[in-house]
């Protein structure tokens, strides 16, 4: 099964995609999609979707994974950010309907074992999980592999996070 993980954003959506093959999981690519400030933020969302259509296309995923979105106080930014996922949910849509979603402390449960583990943490956990040599920058593009780990190893419970 080949996942796509994102984690939304509208300035940086980190993207990462994970290959599982029974317990083994093996990292294919990752990065971010970047919009750059001042652009209309019109044409921001339709570089972000025409972004993820281009990873679907290469990497074909089987499953899209995404990261909810957690905001505490930024209403302005946690607008701009749903309005940048919701940009690459209806493409990913398009493409597939095996859309999952998980919270972030979903994913830092999966990760590390707690549900509120720190970024450090996350970051050499999805290195040792990976094999990888280094820890995967920038933060974005790592919280998109973890998202996509985080559905790798959810198996058939995996169903309960589908998107609805």
């Amino acid at each position: 099964m080949i996942v796509l993980g994102i984690d939304p954003g509208y300035a940086l959506m980190g993207w990462g995609v994970v290959e599982s093959t029974g317990n083994r999981m093996k990292l294919i690519a990752y990065g971010c999609l970047e919009t750059k400030a001042g652009t209309p933020m019109q044409h921001r969302l339709r570089s972000l979707q025409l972004g993820v259509r281009n990873l679907l296309e290469i990497y074909k995923p089987d499953e899209v994974a995404f990261e909810e979105l957690f905001f505490g106080r930024n209403t302005t930014t946690a607008l701009m950010v749903g309005a940048a996922r919701g940009a690459a949910i209806i493409e990913a849509v398009a493409y597939t309907e095996n859309l999952y979603e998980y919270t972030p402390m979903q994913i830092k449960q999966a990760i590390t074992g707690n549900g509120r583990a720190d970024k450090p943490a996350m970051q050499q956990m999805v290195k040792l999980l990976l094999r990888m040599d280094h820890i995967p920058k920038p933060d974005d593009a790592a919280d998109a592999i973890a998202c996509a780990i985080t559905h790798c190893q959810a198996g058939p419970a995996r169903v309960q996070f589908r998107m609805k």
